[in-house]
């Protein structure tokens, strides 16, 4: 609830200071005084717009600051944690206008921007008056409404996860759709650079070795002349090996007389026999090898040029060639598998469209059950607003044009006002009593399906008095019991329904170059409060008759 409000410096007022109770608050006062101001303030604090014309003359700035007292489990309370903002059971919302044109807005101390702001603003307190085009007469709510004085939560939260599944279903299948479109557009060039490389058949660093083997034929015939001159010390009548050989012999066949002296001798020239034969064997192999086609370098010479031409032609190097193969016969088995995938996707759709549908429909069934509720609960308000003539419904049209994640329903209050008269949506009643009584019905049966904490009614009995101005009274302080409600007045029948009431008026102030007219507020009590009812009542000057109609309306209203 709305515990304080402190307004500085804002058009006519330059100092207030309101204590606020629970239950029904009526603000009364002579037409000008500065109601509307007051509910101007407050509207600045809860995020409305705000413009330099709200200073009051003379001043650089104006201030408003509002405290709401909350209880534990209030839905705001989660909105500022996402904020970082903590609220210790009192929340204090300070609004900053200066004459300049911007604005600062603070959370129990903390800056916050204007857009959070007004979302907590619509959280803590409601504002309905005549012309009201946020609350009960915006269309854009009207399904929520409904939905909360249903008990739908569930049922919407159903299709609206039904929703995103469909529309997650649809977006994959036009991804896939778009990629097979761009494949089937491609698909004659990749089937000839794949067949292409198919039949280049590259191999990992294959470009190194026949660059290594290449070189090695072109020197070969050099090469070979080497290994030739090098076999040639293993030849003759003389060779090395023979002379080794018999000294090897004769050595052995002193070695038992040499007692071990001779033993290293011999192993050692036995090592050398046997890897003069290994290298012997080896340059052997190796003139054979040098020993090729010379048509096998004119070969490797075209492989090589045939692989760097197709790393040119692909923009790739050659060690990349094998992994760029490997990317179109990929690409070309996805082609070839496209319509496959193509067909579960669109089966997928159509099953999550189908499942979104029954939910929605589902949704719609319940909305029209809650809407005859509704309508008739509603109906039953209008008679005691002397409003027996006319008719209330809440109009639901339902169409797969309307699918969205909240179903596939628009809904509409809507009203005829007198007998055989069509219905038309609420906010085009021509009468503003007739109006204001339609959605103080409305609010009184739809008070506790998510309302603000605070409902603030502006001037919403204008057009009504006598009988129709109590009964309006008694629906605000039926509202009152649940509900802190503040309402400006100029009914009486309803004034004396409140459990607190305060008076504006507007006073003149001399100060040391000007006069000024400025606004105050006092609480009435008792006769005071008497006094104002009377006030209300008289046609001029306030009479005993009057005072006396006033006692009995307050004594009525205990």
């Amino acid at each position: 609830m709305l515990s304080a409000l402190s307004i500085r410096d804002i058009v006519l007022i330059k100092k207030l200071d309101i204590s606020l109770n629970d239950g029904m608050t009526v603000l009364t006062g002579e037409t000008g005084a500065g109601k509307s101001i007051l509910l101007d303030a407050l509207g600045l604090a809860l995020g409305a717009r705000g413009t330099a014309t709200l200073v009051r003359a003379g001043a650089d700035k104006g201030v408003v600051t509002a405290a709401f007292s909350l209880h534990g489990g209030h839905d705001v309370l989660a909105m500022l944690d996402e904020h970082g903002i903590e609220v210790d059971g009192e929340l204090v919302i300070r609004r900053i206008q200066t004459k300049d044109g911007p604005s600062r807005a603070f959370i129990n101390d903390q800056p916050v921007g204007v857009s959070l702001l007004k979302q907590v603003g619509l959280q803590l307190a409601e504002i309905h008056g005549q012309h009201d085009d946020r609350a009960l007469l915006d269309g854009a709510g009207h399904r929520r409404l409904l939905d909360a004085y249903g008990d739908l939560d569930a049922q919407c939260r159903a299709v609206a996860d039904a929703w995103q599944t469909w529309s997650d279903a649809r977006q994959l299948l036009r991804d896939h759709e778009a990629l097979v479109a761009r494949a089937a557009a491609d698909r004659d060039y990749l089937e000839h650079v794949a067949a292409e490389l198919r039949e280049l058949a590259p191999q990992p660093g294959e470009e190194d070795a026949l660059a290594t083997k290449r070189q090695v034929m072109m020197n070969a015939e050099q090469i070979a002349d080497t290994v030739s001159e090098a076999l040639g010390v293993f030849g003759g009548d003389k060779a090395l090996d023979a002379r080794l050989n018999s000294a090897l012999r004769k050595m052995e066949r002193r070695r038992i007389e040499a007692a071990g002296t001779l033993d290293e001798a011999c192993e050692a020239l036995d090592r050398v026999l046997s890897e003069m034969g290994e290298a012997e064997r080896l340059l052997m192999l190796a003139k054979s090898d040098l020993d090729f086609d010379p048509g096998e370098l004119e070969q490797t010479e075209e492989r090589l040029f045939a692989l760097k031409a197709a790393g040119r032609k692909h923009g790739a190097t050659v060690d990349q060639l094998p992994e760029l193969a490997e990317k179109f016969e990929t690409e070309l088995r996805a082609i070839a598998d496209g319509s496959r995938r193509l067909a579960e996707l669109r089966e997928a759709a159509d099953a999550a469209e189908t499942a979104y549908l029954a939910a929605a429909e589902l949704l719609s069934a319940q909305r029209c059950e809650a809407a005859k509720r509704l309508d008739a609960a509603v109906a039953a308000e209008l008679a005691p607003l002397k409003l027996e003539q006319a008719r209330f419904q809440t109009g639901i049209a339902s169409r797969i044009e309307h699918a969205g994640p909240k179903g596939i329903d628009k809904v509409a209050f809507e009203v005829a006002t007198n007998p055989g008269a069509a219905f038309q949506p609420l906010a085009r009643i021509a009468s503003g009593g007739e109006l204001s009584r339609f959605m103080l019905a409305l609010k009184a049966v739809l008070a506790a399906c998510g309302s603000a904490p605070t409902l603030i009614f502006d001037e919403i009995d204008t057009g009504v008095g006598g009988a129709v101005a109590d009964a309006v009274g008694q629906r605000l302080a039926q509202l009152a019991n649940g509900l802190q409600v503040l309402a400006v007045t100029h009914s009486p029948q309803v004034a004396a329904r409140a459990s607190q009431h305060m008076l504006i008026s507007k006073m003149e102030t001399i100060g040391e170059d000007e006069r000024q007219m400025v606004t105050r507020i006092v609480e009435l009590h008792n006769d005071s409060r008497r006094e104002e009812i009377a006030r209300m009542l008289s046609a001029a000057e306030v009479t005993d008759e009057a005072r006396a109609q006033a006692e009995r309306l307050l004594m009525l209203a205990s």
